[in-house]
């Protein structure tokens, strides 16, 4: 770092000198929620305190979720589900220094050493442009900071200043949160009225080879039909391209056939369920707004 135009071995040795390695953080990132089955999952997220905290937040943030879905394309439903998933709406952004939690991960945890490393070096590179100290900003056990929890390589490409007031505050502006969220998807390819992720029936055996962990849809429906694997929606076009998804149920296993939409939310984070959470979050906050 200290070769970098704007930073000084000195000011960076300093720095280093009070970060501390954190136990607590290589003990979470050994156990992560992603690794539990869906129905133990789902009750994490999907909750009746997430959902009516995100009504209110959506009803606090009209305009912005208005603004951000109309620049952008992306529904203010998912945006919404996002901010409840990774921080109930900015009450839980974490509690540790992001330089602390980053450090760890670059020298206590050769697993994932380069990925963390370069987090590390975009966190201070954020931490100059943004003129913030980088012992102070507090986030995740794994570096992520904000209320949508962004990475500081996603806060350096994607995070925007949604109310023009010339600051990217993602930690306690909803407006940025908000901003950021929808602009992080735009990037990674979601589709603007196209849905999400629809209920699925299956028979025969033949359905199996299509359950790999590509979270890509790469079959069309027509394909998937013929291989046993059926949308409860009947009015998706033949041409439309999708995946099947199985996911650990209380009774046995749940089957989807997920859209571009959901692979676009595994691209925030990579987990199936994750990214079927939000997916049920949002539709649980759309029918709250708009009861049958």
């Amino acid at each position: 770092m200290a070769k970098r135009p704007g930073f000084d071995r000195g000011e960076l040795e300093r720095i280093f000198r009070r970060v501390e390695i954190q136990d607590q953080v290589l003990d979470a990132i050994s156990k992560p929620y992603e690794a539990k089955p869906w129905y133990q999952y789902r009750k994490l997220f999907v909750t009746e305190a997430r959902i009516q905290g995100g009504l209110t937040f959506w009803s606090n943030n009209t305009a912005a979720l208005a603004d951000a879905s109309r620049r952008f394309g992306v529904a203010p439903e998912i945006i919404v589900a996002i901010l409840g998933i990774e921080t109930s709406y900015g009450q839980n952004s974490g509690h540790y220094r992001v330089i602390d939690a980053l450090s760890t991960l670059t020298f206590a945890y050769p697993k994932r050493a380069e990925f963390f490393r370069k987090e590390l070096e975009a966190f201070l590179v954020l931490s100059r442009q943004e003129g913030l100290d980088p012992l102070a900003p507090k986030g995740s056990y794994a570096g992520a900071m904000g209320m949508p929890q962004f990475m500081p390589s996603s806060y350096l490409s994607l995070a925007i200043d949604l109310d023009g007031d010339h600051k990217r505050n993602i930690w306690s502006n909803p407006a940025d949160a908000i901003g950021s969220v929808a602009n992080y998807f735009s990037h990674n390819g979601w589709r603007s009225g196209e849905p999400v992720a629809f209920p699925a029936t299956v028979d025969g055996d033949r359905y199996q080879r299509l359950l790999s962990k590509d979270l890509h849809p790469g079959h069309t429906i027509a394909q998937l039909r013929s291989l046993g694997a059926r949308p409860t929606n009947a009015s998706l076009s033949a041409s439309t391209k999708a995946k099947l998804l199985a996911l650990e149920g209380e009774n046995g296993p749940e089957y989807w056939l997920t859209l571009q939409n959901f692979y676009a939310i595994t691209r925030y984070n990579h987990s199936p369920l994750y990214a079927m959470a939000a997916h049920q979050l949002s539709r649980e906050l759309v029918g709250r707004r708009s009861p049958k």
